[in-house]
């Protein structure tokens, strides 16, 4: 049977079935007190890993988490992303990795999420035009200053990962993936030689896996759906994997959440 928890670089111990709060609204205030429900509710079921970052409503993901489950539970897990800024032309959300912007996000994040260090702090896309080192280079003084626990990557290959993990220790890797998308397959074997957390993000092709007819024989003989499905064949697939699937609905949530207690043969 797959393990149900993982050591995030080591010593971070989570959940493996954590909870992407990409979709959770912030507005208006119907919908958010909705999305704070959906917050609450899936700390409630065991739920130790919550995904966010800045480019989801400019930080206003972040602030919803928050007033959502501050204080924190002791052993919860609030990781967010930094590298996505309105600094294109009208100001349009692009890739900016600059040193300036990264700190400031960081810094950002502090605040809204109301802690004094971020203990996952992940790249959210590599700047093609801010040199490699320069942005990785910025996440590890961070971390030495004290406001980053642990340094993580996203929408990375493999040598990407080899050059970062040249300048600095890399916790987590979140690349798109999952039972019908696999083509990021060589950057989850890289993360499990090395013992690097793998977060797919889009983990249930949505759509896909319920017209899928392999999936829906599997589902009915084990009395599952074709999402819980999906998200027990990737816990079983790696031990390094932790999904991060997304939903504002409870009933899918808590769908969701009962997927690690599928067990396939």
């Amino acid at each position: 049977m797959a393990s149900v928890s993982f050591r995030i670089g080591g010593d971070l111990e989570v959940r493996r079935l954590g909870f992407g709060a990409m979709r959770l609204p912030t507005e208006p205030a119907a919908a958010r007190a909705d999305a704070v429900a959906v917050a609450r509710r899936a700390v409630e079921l065991g739920v130790t890993l919550i995904d966010t970052a800045h480019l989801y409503g400019g930080g206003a993901n972040e602030e919803l988490l928050a007033e959502a489950l501050h204080p924190y539970p002791e052993d919860l897990l609030v990781t967010t992303k930094v590298g996505v800024a309105r600094s294109g032309p009208g100001d349009e959300w692009r890739l900016d990795g600059r040193p300036e912007v990264l700190r400031d996000q960081v810094d950002h994040a502090l605040r809204r999420l109301r802690v004094e260090r971020l203990e996952l702090l992940q790249l959210h896309r590599i700047d093609p035009e801010t040199p490699l080192a320069d942005q990785i280079g910025t996440l590890r003084e961070l971390r030495d200053e004290g406001k980053i626990g642990r340094i993580g990557l996203s929408e990375v290959t493999v040598a990407e990962l080899d050059q970062a993990r040249e300048i600095v220790e890399i916790a987590s890797v979140q690349n798109r993936y999952s039972l019908l998308d696999r083509e990021h397959e060589p950057v989850l074997a890289a993360c499990e030689a090395a013992g690097i957390a793998f977060l797919p993000w889009r983990p249930v092709a949505w759509g896909e896996a319920g017209a899928n007819a392999e999936i829906n024989a599997v589902a009915a003989d084990l009395d599952a759906t074709p999402t819980q499905v999906a998200l027990a064949w990737l816990l079983a697939h790696s031990p390094v994997i932790c999904p991060i699937p997304g939903t504002a609905r409870l009933a899918h949530l808590e769908e969701n959440v009962a997927a690690a207690d599928v067990t396939l043969t």
